[in-house]
């Protein structure tokens, strides 16, 4: 019967504040959208990162005849310092930081290149301007350093480059990004909390008579609060489960319709399992904000 009463009191307070109502929905519906975009992106993030640290290579570019290191004076890199590079990308002490290595030579690269760029390529480009290169895989891809330091310096060789260097200002701005999302999660959530606080407040003062009666009759402070709170947490919940539907919308028709068609260099994508990693907590985020920020503007209210 209590709680019959009680939910039947949570039901009234809503219908009297129905805009105030709306407005909560709405607050947190996007902040906590915005707390789940965020949580997916950083997901993309390590996704993105894992797959392309597993597969990026040091590439050690050996001297061509126009190179001006001056580890190149001979001009181009002649067989003995080729073999020089193998033999140590093959010694015991690289053995457990090199995974495998592969040798592209000037004439395979310029084929490659033409190959992945079309033919009217070939007038502007000759094998002797890309020159021979060792591509390393490594074992532990944070320990490219090493490779860096065994062969920077060794005649023959002009650069030494790690892959990984042209992806991180990728990673970096996807990480800025995220940052900015979950920026503008915090404003709409502390938005949130204030707009529910305020709209128990109301509910309160609309009902102060009905209030005033139950403490007459001694109705304890726990069952005065809790309809009130219910108040702010259904509204929390509604808004937390559209913020649900629009994270499983933006997964099925953002990433998997749109997205993975488009951009091919990305395979490994967050999906519908990601999602519903997200979605529960996204909810449980809204509840507990709601829960807290209703029961302390209760009590408040009730202490004045």
């Amino acid at each position: 019967m209590r709680v019959r009463l009680i939910l039947a009191e949570a039901l009234s307070g809503l219908r009297r504040n129905a805009s105030m109502v709306i407005s909560v929905i709405l607050v947190t519906f996007v902040s906590l959208t915005f707390v789940g975009a965020a949580m997916l992106m950083q997901m993309q993030v390590g996704k993105m990162r894992a797959y392309w640290v597993e597969r990026a290579q040091v590439s050690i570019v050996m001297c061509r005849d126009d190179s001006t290191a001056t580890t190149c004076v001979d001009g181009a890199a002649n067989d003995e310092q080729l073999k020089t590079v193998a033999d140590r990308l093959a010694s015991p002490a690289l053995a457990d930081i090199v995974r495998d290595v592969r040798f592209e030579s000037a004439d395979e690269a310029y084929q490659n290149l033409i190959a992945l760029y079309g033919d009217e390529y070939a007038d502007y480009v000759t094998p002797a301007q890309l020159g021979d290169t060792y591509w390393v895989g490594l074992v532990d891809p944070g320990k490219s350093d090493v490779i860096t330091e065994a062969f920077t310096g060794t005649q023959g060789v002009e650069a030494v480059k790690n892959q990984m260097q042209y992806l991180e200002p990728l990673f970096s701005a996807l990480t800025i990004a995220t940052y900015i999302a979950v920026g503008i999660a915090v404003l709409m959530l502390i938005a949130a909390v204030l707009l529910i606080a305020t709209t128990i407040r109301l509910s309160a003062y609309a009902r102060r008579r009905e209030v005033g009666i139950m403490r007459l009759v001694g109705a304890s402070n726990r069952f005065i609060q809790t309809p009130f709170i219910l108040e702010g947490v259904f509204a929390a919940f509604i808004g937390s489960v559209l913020a649900g539907a629009a994270i499983v919308a933006g997964v099925h028709f953002g990433v998997n319709g749109y997205l993975k068609d488009r951009v091919t260099f990305i395979t490994d994508w967050v999906d519908m399992a990601d999602a519903a990693i997200v979605i529960p907590i996204i909810i449980a985020i809204g509840l507990v904000l709601a829960a807290l920020s209703a029961g302390f503007a209760i009590r408040r209210w009730l202490r004045a």
